[in-house]
């Protein structure tokens, strides 16, 4: 016989959970009905252990499939049933930038993190952030959100992206044969993970930049133990990027 996993309420013996939970296929249709809905999930993430394990498990999951169903299904391509972190950091990189602040990664600026109605992200975008030798690696890119008139910063654009199976790809394997670091106090604002400098081992190509529309010495990006990337880069005035296309 096949036990289903009991899992207990953390909250005091006057919380609502202990007077019994709807089934998760009731949870899973309600939500579906409200097309994943992620302030609502969240709230729900809040309620009990027993509703945090449920939307860790499968409304994050449905969340992401929902949002980016191309880019989730390339994602498992390799046979995986699950991403690198967990579904409920993945859902928070599709909708969330960062932002920074002074004395994080990026020293100059502070500028809050928010969420984003929508982003579209690229695995063509993701070739031009690689070294050539790495090109065979699969990392999804986003647009930069863009941050106007940032003082004498200018223009500046996040960015954010995340690799495909990133414990088996060229990128992480360069990483440790050139010894880089892991930056000793922050940590991935998505899974909590360590974060390697993609500067500071010398592995961002100059196409980058031509895809962000930025100058070339002005991009800077992290990837996270768990593949998460986000990066910074100062974006040239309109009419400059439209001659450099050109």
């Amino acid at each position: 016989m096949i036990l289903t996993k009991q899992y207990r309420c953390i909250h005091s013996s006057s919380c609502q959970c202990t007077k019994g939970h709807l089934s998760e296929d009731v949870i899973f249709l309600v939500f579906q009905q409200l097309n994943w809905n992620p302030k609502l999930i969240a709230t729900l993430s809040c309620t009990c252990k027993w509703f945090d394990d449920l939307a860790k498990r499968v409304l994050w999951k449905e969340f992401c499939k929902a949002r980016a169903p191309k880019m989730m299904l390339d994602l498992q391509s390799s046979g995986s049933h699950s991403v690198d972190g967990n579904w409920r950091a993945l859902g928070k990189l599709l909708i969330y930038c960062s932002g920074c602040s002074k004395g994080g990664l990026f020293n100059s600026i502070h500028i809050p993190g928010h969420f984003v109605y929508r982003t579209r992200f690229s695995r063509t975008s993701g070739k031009s952030f690689l070294l050539p030798q790495c090109r065979t690696d699969v990392l999804y890119v986003s647009d930069p959100c863009e941050h106007l008139d940032q003082g004498e910063e200018g223009d500046v654009g996040f960015f954010r992206g995340i690799f495909k199976s990133f414990s088996m790809s060229k990128v992480r394997k360069m990483l440790i044969k050139r010894r880089a670091q892991l930056h000793p106090t922050e940590v991935c604002p998505y899974c909590k993970a360590k974060l390697w400098s993609m500067l500071q081992a010398k592995m961002i190509p100059q196409s980058a930049s031509c895809r962000l529309g930025s100058y070339e010495d002005c991009v800077e990006y992290y990837v996270c133990l768990n593949g998460h990337v986000l990066g910074i880069c100062t974006l040239l005035p309109l009419s400059d990027s439209e001659e450099a296309s050109e």
